[in-house]
């Protein structure tokens, strides 16, 4: 790996965990977003492991984006929207319109991160 490659690499934990905290825009529409970055991973690899960290996650895909439903099948608790890009995947996930926090946020975040890197 060249110099450039490995310090991109260093960074892309950091730089997920910043994405993490904030949303990318202050929209009524993405009001809901908990977490919002991108990743070198593909979608089906994103997909695959957090199905295996998350009890109830259901897959769908619309178009090239794969989402999952986390939580409870007709009412989610959150929304995970994975979408290609020339580099891997952009990640955006959003608390459903459920009350319920299964699982809990930060394990959620949790999640996703380990996730992505």
């Amino acid at each position: 790996m060249n110099t450039l490659t490995q310090r991109l690499v260093a960074a892309l934990p950091l730089a997920l965990v910043a994405a993490c905290g904030s949303s990318p825009s202050n929209t009524a529409s993405d009001s809901n977003v908990i977490v919002y970055a991108s990743s070198a991973r593909s979608p089906s690899s994103i997909a695959s492991c957090l199905e295996d960290r998350l009890s109830r996650a259901y897959e769908s895909h619309s178009g090239n984006a794969t989402e999952l439903a986390i939580g409870s099948r007709s009412n989610a608790s959150y929304f995970v929207t994975l979408t290609p890009n020339g580099y891997g995947s952009v990640i955006r996930v959003t608390h459903g319109a459920s009350s319920s926090n299964d699982p809990p946020e930060e394990e959620m975040r949790f999640d996703v991160a380990r996730c992505t890197t």
